[in-house]
């Protein structure tokens, strides 16, 4: 029987509400909130919606390190939205982000407050705010957003088709693991050529180009996604794995990785974040002795 399972589309696609596996429950092919529900607010500016997963690590990554230059104004509550048990369909967050996924954020320092989704969208708006990680001259500021924009495309063959079909799926198929995992290989090839004369993404400064794409492509090279390291042979991209190490090395990546994070080990997990404090306080490991 060729691996290559036949398939022969109806003339109508109809939804089948168990199809899908893991993400079976929370799937569905319409937009809007399926269930009435505010959502919480802090005493900071900014406040954070998110799970620790790659999309919301770009932010918090990005609010710790701005944290870390003295950027006081970048003081945040984050706050956990639980993805797999549907919560990214309350009322409340739709308000901020109609599209129902992870990050959002909305300011409260402006009037009205300013709404923002979207990661690439978030981390292009926090550094406009703080005249912070995005160069100011053009070649410079283009090249970071050349970086940026290619991994905003580039992520959805990763997360959403090799890590769908490589990790989640509830059946393998040879087809689309051979497809994703071709282009995920040619995406890190891009990137290893890159870094082979580049200190860092855009160039010789950290970005947030650096910020969006290390979540996905420097924790994949490190064996921390989708437990995929030997099978995509991650040991070939020397360049990466060494700008990984790089950007593990600092103190706001490190706190950037915790934040409303769900799963691993407890004394990595900070649930909700609403304080410098709560790092040596608040992870899941000193919550669960008390």
């Amino acid at each position: 029987m060729s691996a290559y399972s036949a398939y022969n589309p109806p003339g109508i696609w109809k939804w089948e509400q168990d199809n899908g596996g893991k993400f079976a429950q929370i799937n569905r092919p319409t937009a809007g909130p399926t269930h009435e529900k505010e959502l919480p607010a802090g005493k900071h500016p900014l406040q954070l919606y998110s799970l620790g997963t790659p999309n919301g690590n770009k932010v918090t990554i990005m609010l710790e390190e701005l944290l870390a230059l003295g950027h006081t104004d970048a003081e945040y509550d984050a706050w956990l939205v639980n993805i797999l048990e549907g919560e990214q369909f309350s009322t409340g967050f739709v308000a901020i982000n109609p599209n129902s996924k992870i990050p959002a954020m909305v300011d409260m320092g402006t009037t009205p407050p300013t709404r923002i989704f979207e990661s690439g969208s978030i981390l292009l708006y926090l550094a406009e705010k703080f005249d912070a990680f995005l160069p100011h001259h053009p070649q410079n500021r283009v090249e970071v957003l050349n970086w940026l924009f290619w991994h905003m495309a580039a992520s959805a063959d990763l997360g959403g088709g090799f890590g769908h079909f490589y990790a989640y799926a509830p059946e393998k198929f040879e087809y689309p693991i051979n497809r994703y995992t071709m282009e995920v290989k040619r995406q890190l090839d891009v990137l290893n050529r890159q870094l082979s004369t580049h200190e860092f993404i855009a160039g010789s400064e950290y970005s947030i180009a650096d910020m969006a794409i290390f979540p996905w492509y420097g924790e994949l090279v490190k064996g921390k996604l989708y437990n995929a390291g030997e099978f995509l042979s991650v040991h070939e991209y020397q360049h990466v794995i060494r700008w990984a190490e790089l950007l593990l090395a600092r103190k706001p990546v490190q706190r950037g990785r915790m934040v409303n994070r769900i799963q691993g080990d407890l004394s990595e997990q900070l649930r909700e974040r609403h304080s410098a404090s709560d790092f040596e306080n608040k992870t899941q490991d000193k919550l669960s002795s008390r």
